[in-house]
C-alpha cells in the first residue's frame, strides 16, 4: 500500500458516500467501516459492533477505536465522516498525515432536496428499483441556508487544516461517483494495486428526476436560490491577525461576582473604579493568569463578565493622541517615524507646540485614519496595535478563553453597569462616566470627512455593532 495507515471519506448525508463506500470495499486491499464515528451507532444502522467495539465501548474509547481501524490485518482501512460526528477524533484524524483523506461533495441543493425526501419515506438507501419511495418536498429558505452554512463551516474547516499542515486531499463530486476510472484513480492514491472493470451497481439511485418534479414550490426554491450570495459579495473582508485572549488585561472585581474584558484602547477608569467600589470598596483582582482567573471562576459562582465598546471614532483618536501625537513613554516612537515618513502623516517632528493648532491636528488625525485603513487591510509592515485594532478582532479574541457575557457601550454605561449589578444581585452601586480628556479636542475637528475615513477603517466595527455617526450619538 501507498505511504498511508487508513483513511476517511469526509462527507455528509445524501452526497453518494454510501455508493463510494461499496466501491472502495470491491477492493481486496480496502475496507472502509461506514459510519464509524456516527454518535448513534458505530458504523451502520444494524451494526452491534465492529472490530470489537460496540457503541459503549467506542464511547469510552475513540482514540483507541481508531487505532483499531488503523490497524486492520492486511487491509487500509478507513470510515466515513460527516461534520457532527464524534469531534473528539477530528483532530487526531486532520494532524496526522499518515491518514489519506478523500472528500466527497455533492451540489448542496440537490443533497437538500435528496435529504427532505429521506425524512419524509423514511428511505435512506435503495436496492431494488421497484421499492423505490418518492415524495414531493416543500423548500424552506432558512432551513436550506442553516444546512448550507453547515456544509461550508465543515469544507472551510477541512481545507484550511490541510492548508495548515501542508497536506492535500483527493477530491470527488458526486458526478464523478459514476465513472469507474475515477474510482480506480482514488483507489491507486490510496495505494491498492488492482483494478475494476465496472462499478457496484446493487445501490440504486434515489430520486433521478429533475428539482422541479421533486419540490413543491420550486418557483420558491429557485427565487431563494437566486437571493443567495453565492460568491460571498456582501463579506466585510478581515486581513487582521488573530489575537488570543489577553487574559492579563482582565479584571476581576474582589466584592463582586464581575469580570471586566477591558478592550485596549477604550478608556475605562471610570469602569474600574466603579468595580473596585463594589462590596464595600473591595478592590480589585489584576495581573490575572490562566490558572488564577479559572481559580476565580471557581469560587465565584454566578459570575457575570462584560466588556465595554467605544466609538471608533474616538477610539482611533485616543490612540492617535496616546501613541502617535505624543512623545515619551508609553509612545510608540519608531511608528511614529514611520508614519511621518513613509505614510504621509504630518506630525511634528517633535513634541506638538504652539505651531500645532486646530488645522494641524485634523491633517494629523485624518492621515492617521487613512492609515488605519491600510493597516487594518494587511497593506502595511506596521504591527496592527491592540489601541487601534478592530475590536470585533479583540472581542473574538477573548472567545480563545470564554466570550463576555454581556457587551456595553459608552455613552449608556451607567444603564449597562445598573443591568449588570442587578444581575449578580448588588444594590445599584453610583457610577459617574469620566469625561474623556481628548474630547474637546475631536470636537473641534470632527466632520463628515473625518467620519467617512473612519467608517473605511473600521467597516467591521461599523457594520457588526451598528454605530452610527461618532457626531450624532452618545457612544
Amino acid at each position: 500500500m501507498a505511504g498511508f495507515d487508513y483513511f476517511v471519506i469526509f462527507a455528509e448525508m445524501r452526497t453518494g458516500s454510501n455508493f463510494l463506500e461499496a466501491n472502495l470495499n470491491a477492493f481486496s486491499g480496502l475496507r472502509c467501516n461506514g459510519e464509524a464515528f456516527n454518535p448513534h451507532f458505530v458504523g451502520y444502522p444494524n451494526a452491534t459492533e465492529i472490530l470489537g467495539f460496540d457503541l459503549g465501548l467506542r464511547e469510552a474509547n475513540p482514540h483507541q477505536f481508531l487505532g483499531a481501524i488503523k490497524s486492520e490485518n492486511g487491509v487500509l482501512g478507513g470510515f466515513r465522516y460527516f461534520h457532527d460526528h464524534d469531534p473528539r477524533v477530528l483532530d487526531a484524524i486532520l494532524d496526522d498525515p499518515r491518514c489519506a483523506k478523500v472528500i466527497l461533495t455533492r451540489n448542496p441543493a440537490e443533497s437538500y432536496v435528496s435529504w427532505k425526501i429521506a425524512r419524509e419515506t423514511g428511505q435512506w438507501k435503495l436496492t431494488k428499483a421497484k421499492h423505490a419511495k418518492s415524495e414531493r418536498i416543500t423548500f424552506r429558505a432558512a432551513e436550506f441556508e442553516t444546512f448550507l452554512a453547515e456544509l461550508q463551516d465543515f469544507q472551510v474547516l477541512l481545507l484550511n487544516s490541510l492548508q495548515r499542515s501542508g497536506q492535500t486531499a483527493f477530491y470527488i463530486d458526486y458526478e464523478d461517483l459514476q465513472d469507474a476510472e475515477v474510482i480506480n484513480g482514488l483507489a491507486a492514491w490510496l495505494g491498492a494495486e488492482e483494478r475494476i472493470e465496472g462499478l457496484d451497481r446493487e445501490l440504486k439511485k434515489q430520486n433521478p428526476e429533475p428539482l422541479e418534479d421533486k419540490v413543491s414550490n420550486f418557483e420558491d426554491m429557485d427565487r431563494a436560490l437566486a437571493a443567495l450570495d453565492r460568491f460571498n459579495l456582501s463579506r466585510t473582508p478581515n486581513f487582521e491577525p488573530r489575537r488570543g485572549p489577553a487574559i492579563p488585561s482582565y479584571v476581576a472585581s474582589k466584592g463582586a461576582p464581575l469580570l471586566y474584558l477591558p478592550l485596549k484602547g477604550t478608556r475605562d477608569e471610570d469602569v474600574r473604579g466603579w468595580l473596585a467600589s463594589l462590596g464595600g470598596g473591595s478592590g480589585l483582582e489584576e495581573d490575572l493568569t490562566q490558572k488564577t482567573l479559572r481559580q476565580w471562576l471557581r469560587k465565584t459562582p454566578a459570575h457575570r463578565s462584560f466588556t465595554v465598546l467605544g466609538h471608533p471614532v474616538a477610539r482611533a483618536h485616543s490612540a492617535f493622541c496616546s501613541h502617535i501625537l505624543s512623545v515619551g513613554p508609553g509612545t510608540f516612537g519608531e511608528i511614529r517615524e514611520s508614519l511621518r515618513k513613509h505614510f504621509a502623516v504630518p506630525l511634528p517632528k517633535r513634541a506638538p507646540d504652539d505651531t500645532y493648532d486646530t488645522a494641524a491636528h485634523r491633517a494629523a488625525f485624518l492621515a492617521f485614519l487613512k492609515f488605519l485603513k491600510a493597516n487594518l487591510g494587511g497593506q502595511t509592515g506596521i504591527r496592527v496595535d491592540p489601541s487601534w485594532a478592530t475590536q470585533t478582532a479583540l472581542i473574538q479574541g477573548f472567545a480563545g478563553f470564554g466570550s463576555p457575557d454581556v457587551i456595553l457601550r459608552r455613552g449608556r454605561l451607567a444603564e449597562g453597569l445598573g443591568f449588570l449589578a442587578g444581575e449578580v444581585g448588588l444594590d445599584l452601586a453610583p457610577f459617574s462616566e469620566a469625561v474623556d480628556p481628548e474630547d474637546a479636542r475631536l470636537r473641534s475637528i470632527y466632520d463628515a470627512e473625518i467620519e467617512a475615513a473612519a467608517r473605511a477603517a473600521y467597516q467591521r466595527d461599523y457594520v457588526g455593532f451598528g454605530f452610527g455617526d461618532w457626531g450624532g450619538q452618545a457612544a
